[in-house]
């Protein structure tokens, strides 16, 4: 409710500085919450813990709102936080397994070699380098132990893939398989839809009639009233009276009053709204509330001002053809079912194949289009995922892609032309690198479900939720 942050509440910007003076509590106050038992750990990692004062260090460092993270908890935030936190200990874990060293010279080549500590000169400059700490609100001993495991990383995965080399004709077949010209013919499948306005009524009662729960639409009937410092107490600012207000509104609704009752004690008159249902025609402030209509009185924010709403019933129907608004969105869901069943359907057939090169022709009579991919980076028609798709296909195969506004093609892989290359061409060295590259990704593939396998790492899911309602 909105009497929470009436002291607070001097100016409009008064929420801005109850989040500034929230954080520290809630970053650094946190731990006195576990401080007994396996409650002060949130995970283990064999026989190395991970305590709830590590989880609230790493959630500081990744420097991502109180805010943003309440807002995303149903989206497991808190879960990818500790998720991460997990795999940094198990590297420093495997750091340790492998007495993987730096040298503190090679520590301090590194930060006197950072361009953002470089002078005109390219000379380090340490006033920039404290600059840089003071900015970012860091200590050079956190600093330069952040840029210390970043290296033992990076040398742990060197020292696994090291001795890495594949053979040049490895790179030249990667070359080859991203470079070769493909020649597609494909048909715009728009042409074999049904439109909407050939549905007939009969079409779209069985639709209704076959779908009726999935179907069924929200209706509510609610009383509601914009309130600001205007109207309420008759100033223009949000001042410690127009809260105080608002709390006696409150207070007298939930000793039973009628807010009708209520807001005409103080001149103001509530708007009545039947049968709303979610739409996006309809104006911001119903829509909140609808948004809202699992609480069924509140005051909530809307632009500058206070919406206060009492939901008075709401319903479930079956929906109304009537309602030209409601049959418009019907026949939208229709043609969209009708063109997702015609796909599934030509892509089964060509799963199962029974589509031949006489049915494209067919089809296509006069509408195939003929198009040549230059390169597997080329998506200027269709988009990257499905050029990928295209060039892993045989001469002669069918198959269904999307451009980048979801149009859906029937597409026919007409030829392949192979592009050679020279093994001394500037090019072919950067696909040494690229194959190089991909042999490791999988190396380290490889490693991360070895990782799997040596490490039992167990959650304390009692703790997770702890955090997790602590944002709430």
């Amino acid at each position: 409710m909105i009497g929470s942050f009436r002291n607070f509440a001097k100016t409009k910007f008064a929420g801005l500085l109850v989040f500034i003076m929230i954080i520290p509590f809630v970053f650094w106050g946190m731990g006195s919450m576990f401080s007994s038992g396996n409650t002060n750990n949130i995970a283990k990692i064999d026989k190395t813990n991970i305590s709830t004062q590590d989880f609230i260090d790493h959630i500081n460092n990744s420097k991502i709102p109180q805010k943003t993270i309440r807002e995303n908890l149903d989206k497991n935030i808190i879960e990818e936080l500790l998720s991460t936190l997990i795999s940094t200990t198990l590297l420093d874990l495997e750091v340790k397994d492998f007495n993987i060293l730096i040298s503190e010279n090679t520590l301090l080549k590194k930060i006197k070699t950072d361009k953002n500590f470089l002078n005109e000169k390219g000379e380090f400059d340490r006033i920039k380098y404290e600059k840089f700490l003071l900015e970012n609100n860091q200590s050079a001993v956190s600093f330069e132990s952040g840029i210390k495991g970043v290296a033992l990383q990076k040398n742990l995965f060197d020292y696994i893939g090291a001795g890495t080399s594949v053979p040049k004709f490895l790179a030249k077949k990667l070359y080859e398989e991203e470079n070769r010209n493909i020649t597609i013919e494909y048909i715009n499948l728009e042409n074999f839809y049904k439109k909407k306005d050939e549905f007939t009524e009969t079409e779209i009662m069985d639709f209704l009639k076959q779908n009726e729960n999935e179907l069924k639409v929200e209706y509510i009937d609610f009383d509601y009233a914009i309130l600001n410092p205007k109207n309420l107490v008759g100033v223009d600012d949000f001042n410690q009276t127009f809260f105080d207000t608002i709390d006696e509104i409150e207070e007298k609704f939930l000793n039973n009053q009628d807010l009708r009752s209520i807001l005409s004690d103080y001149n103001i008159k509530t708007i009545e709204v039947k049968n709303y249902r979610d739409t996006s025609e309809k104006n911001n402030i119903e829509k909140k509330i609808f948004e809202s209509r699992n609480i069924d009185f509140d005051i909530i924010e809307n632009d500058n001002n206070y919406v206060v709403y009492k939901i008075n019933k709401t319903e479930e129907r079956p929906p109304n053809i009537d309602d030209a608004s409601l049959k418009k969105e019907i026949l939208e869901l229709i043609t969209q079912r009708n063109k997702f069943d015609y796909n599934r359907s030509l892509f089964k057939k060509i799963n199962d194949k029974k589509f031949n090169d006489n049915d494209f022709k067919e089809m296509g009579n006069d509408k195939i289009e003929t198009l040549t991919l230059t390169s597997i980076n080329d998506n200027q028609k269709f988009e990257t995922n499905t050029v990928e798709l295209l060039y892993s296909l045989p001469t002669g195969s069918f198959t269904l892609v999307n451009d980048y506004l979801n149009v859906v093609y029937l597409a026919k892989i007409k030829s392949i032309n192979n592009e050679n290359i020279s093994t001394n061409d500037e090019k072919f060295k950067e696909y040494i690198k690229k194959q190089n590259t991909n042999t490791k990704n999988n190396i380290l593939k490889s490693y991360d479900f070895f990782l799997n396998e040596k490490y039992n790492v167990v959650l304390n899911q009692k703790t997770i939720e702890r955090v997790k309602n602590f944002f709430q």
